[in-house]
């Protein structure tokens, strides 16, 4: 039975036999996780101190600018979970192809690959905002001992084992979920040990804050303009506030706890959405949904649909149920 304030490697021990797959490699690579995030925590932290903010002077696979921390957390992500040889694959936002371990050793049988979005909204960096890493877990579909290839990684979101993210704020916390619910664990920087703070996290069915980025308003389709205006209407509970940070794990914890919907649709900016299916919509909507709310793009469940190319692009709506369901029902009378 989890209790509030046990450390997340008990909670990983004890909770371990309602996972379907016992072997205990899914905890030891949560582990890894843990362990690199703390890692990536402290660099955040000291971020005004050192030179480890601002641009690195490349751009990734997207054509956006990396910084500094991008890349430095990428590669402590990387570095750490190949040298606890416990994935047989690896797949970054940051990345142009995704990474095969192990791919020379014919008896190798890890049985997981890794989807991860280092620093999710790192362009907030420098000016002190909160940023996050986001992950998500699947087990291989082409046999084990063999080189990983395209197909484990484009998967669709409800074949995900686990998924969480990490937010650095004021706080650093570290949201999961293995399918038998979401919790959430705070670290306590005086010890280096993440403790349970948030048992079984639930979205409320209704919210009163939208996140969107309404300076792009002019770009998105009707049925975004509309729930936006009935967003704004004062009529019942609302008007809603509207509060967008910019980083998604930001804005989606908030949600989480408070109540509240993010949208980032397709608009003629962006015509198939901006964010990434497998890095960052399909391990928020494994979240959502595990946490009492919904993700959809506008028509489809995130998690039903099928990737064909590992850095695709998808409109995102998530969040409290009733809300997501609302701007649905928007969309489709548009």
């Amino acid at each position: 039975m989890s209790r509030k304030n046990q450390t997340l490697g008990e909670f990983i021990i004890e909770n371990q036999s309602s996972f379907k797959y016992t072997s205990g490699e899914l905890s030891r690579l949560i582990n890894s996780i843990r362990l690199a995030a703390k890692v990536v925590n402290h660099e955040v932290n000291k971020a005004g101190l050192v030179d480890i903010i601002g641009a690195a002077g490349d751009t990734n696979i997207q054509g956006e600018d990396q910084q500094k921390l991008d890349v430095y957390a990428n590669n402590k992500f990387i570095q750490t979970m190949t040298k606890r040889n416990i994935v047989c694959g690896i797949a970054s936002e940051e990345e142009d192809d995704f990474i095969s371990i192990n791919s020379q050793d014919e008896n190798h049988q890890n049985k997981y690959v890794v989807l991860i979005d280092p620093l999710d909204g790192s362009s907030n960096i420098d000016v002190n905002v909160s940023v996050g890493t986001i992950f998500s877990i699947y087990r291989r579909v082409t046999p084990v001992g063999t080189p990983v290839t395209i197909d484990d990684f484009l998967q669709k979101g409800s074949q995900q084992v686990a998924a969480g993210y990490v937010v650095y704020g004021t706080s650093t916390m570290l949201v999961y979920t293995t399918g038998d619910g979401v919790n959430g664990f705070t670290l306590n920087p005086a010890i280096g040990s993440f403790y349970l703070s948030h048992p079984n996290m639930q979205f409320p069915e209704d919210g009163k804050i939208y996140s969107v980025n309404e300076g792009n308003y002019t770009h998105f389709p009707q049925g975004i303009k509309n729930y936006i205006k009935y967003c704004q209407l004062e009529e019942g509970d609302r008007p809603y506030t509207s509060r967008y940070i910019g980083s998604l794990v930001s804005d989606f914890h908030r949600n989480m706890i408070k109540g509240g919907i993010y949208l980032y649709p397709k608009s003629s900016l962006n015509s198939n959405g901006k964010l990434r299916l497998l890095y960052e919509c399909n391990p928020m909507a494994f979240i959502a949904e595990q946490a009492n709310g919904k993700a959809s793009d506008g028509f489809t469940r995130i998690m039903d649909i099928k990737p064909t190319e590992l850095h695709q692009r998808v409109p995102f709506i998530c969040g409290s149920k009733n809300m997501v369901e609302k701007a649905e029902e928007f969309m489709r009378n548009a």
